[in-house]
């Protein structure tokens, strides 16, 4: 097994589980609303606790499914500069913007978000009384996923093939 074949296999794995998980909170969101729906429109009496949940939830999908991107390569990105250079300096564009990805993951999500989900977690919230340093944990996991995700991509633009063409284009 060599190591593309290896690094593809953690790449799926770990895909499979943030996908999984993002799926999940997404099968919840949709219920929790047609719970609210039903509480407000045939029962008369609207279920306060769905429309906080569901917040969370959305920022908890929205983290989850942005590692997801990063790591299937797959998050937006501009390439109409990008294409106009040779493969090589291509590249290195790609190699770059791969490390300042990893650099704001791990500075701003994980120490960062860390910082703000301790310094939150005497806070709780209104409605469901859980605290918010719960809700904002999810910056520091999320920024896990994706330091660890763009890793993986450094080390593909090292050594691997780079699919620079078709980056972006889904």
């Amino acid at each position: 097994m060599t190591a593309l074949d290896r690094l593809n296999r953690v790449r799926r794995a770990l895909g499979g589980v943030l996908a999984a998980f993002a799926g999940a909170l997404l099968v919840i969101m949709t219920l929790l609303v047609l719970y609210q729906v039903f509480t407000r429109y045939v029962l008369g009496s609207p279920a306060a606790f769905t429309e906080e949940l569901v917040r969370y939830a959305l920022i908890w999908t929205s983290m989850i499914s942005a590692a997801y991107a990063f790591l299937q390569r797959k998050h937006m990105s501009l390439v109409v500069l990008r294409d106009r250079f040779s493969p090589p300096v291509r590249r290195a564009l790609v190699l770059g913007s791969d490390v300042l990805v990893l650099v704001f993951a791990v500075v701003v999500l994980v120490v960062g978000g860390t910082m703000l989900a301790l310094s939150a977690a005497t806070n709780y919230s209104a409605l469901l009384g859980i605290s918010r340093g719960l809700v904002y944990a999810i910056g520091p996991i999320a920024g896990l996923a994706i330091a660890f995700a763009q890793l993986l991509n450094i080390w593909e633009d090292l050594v691997g093939e780079v699919s620079i063409e078709t980056e972006g284009t889904d």
